[in-house]
């Protein structure tokens, strides 16, 4: 039998369509209520096309440093991901690399600007 499961998503937007609240929605969620969050990236597969389509969004209270955070974590959880799919071990572990390079530059950089 099949199961279907459905996300929604809000944004909440300012008179210039900035984005001030993002909420979501699960059915197979245990939470009752709508979850907050201040960022989101979504990527879905185009087959046909062979492309990525995204959407990328965060709200204008979304910290310099949170988003720092939030591409490492995604990246790293990127990098986990692909293992599971593909098997690579040496490219997700570069992957992971990556991300911890990224986030020793963007802390350097914070330091920098705020001497």
């Amino acid at each position: 039998m099949t199961h279907k499961s459905t996300i929604s998503i809000d944004v909440m937007m300012d008179e210039g369509r900035v984005p001030e609240m993002i909420t979501w929605k699960a059915t197979d969620s245990t939470a009752d209520m709508d979850q907050r969050a201040k960022a989101m990236m979504i990527s879905f597969w185009d087959g046909a096309d062979k492309s990525a389509l995204r959407i990328d969004l965060w709200t204008k209270d979304m910290m310099v440093d949170e988003m720092a955070d939030f591409y490492y974590q995604t990246l790293m959880t990127m990098a986990d991901s692909f293992l599971r799919a593909t098997n690579s071990t040496d490219i997700s572990t570069d992957m992971k690399e990556f991300a911890k390079t990224m986030m020793k530059k963007f802390k350097a950089e914070q330091l920098k600007q705020n001497q």
